[in-house]
């Protein structure tokens, strides 16, 4: 690391929900139960899987970075469940608009999550660089 490279830091608490919401609890329970179809824990493990990473994205709004990852991950379970829902209730494979199999729902989500990645990568990552660099200054 140089000398006099800006140091990127993220609040403790933040850290430690994330660590208790992505890695260890909610998620884990959740796409266990879609493997194993538990319908039931699988589909009543949604809401607060989701609930806590949409108040992750809320409480690190004020960095773009920060908060345009934490909506991806919230888009990225929101499909993850559709997904598993798709798959518990049988419509994943049936056809939908003579094209569409019900599973391609969770294109929806996934796409909106890969857009606000991508609207951070193309022009809200320039800025927050610029404003780290005047920082440093």
């Amino acid at each position: 690391m140089k000398q006099n490279e800006p140091m990127y830091q993220i609040p403790a608490r933040h850290r430690r929900m994330e660590n208790l919401h992505i890695d260890i609890a909610f998620w884990l329970v959740k796409d266990i139960s879609w493997c194993m179809v538990w319908k039931l824990l699988g589909i009543l493990m949604i809401m607060p899987t989701l609930s806590v990473a949409i108040f992750i994205a809320w409480r690190t709004r004020h960095l773009a970075s920060e908060l345009s990852h934490n909506l991806a991950i919230a888009c990225w379970i929101g499909a993850n469940s559709v997904w598993m829902i798709s798959e518990f209730f049988g419509f994943d494979e049936r056809i939908f608009f003579g094209l569409f199999e019900g599973k391609y729902l969770a294109m929806i989500p996934f796409t909106i999550g890969a857009a606000i990645l991508f609207y951070y990568y193309a022009c809200q990552r320039k800025q927050d660089t610029g404003e780290a660099l005047r920082a440093t200054s």
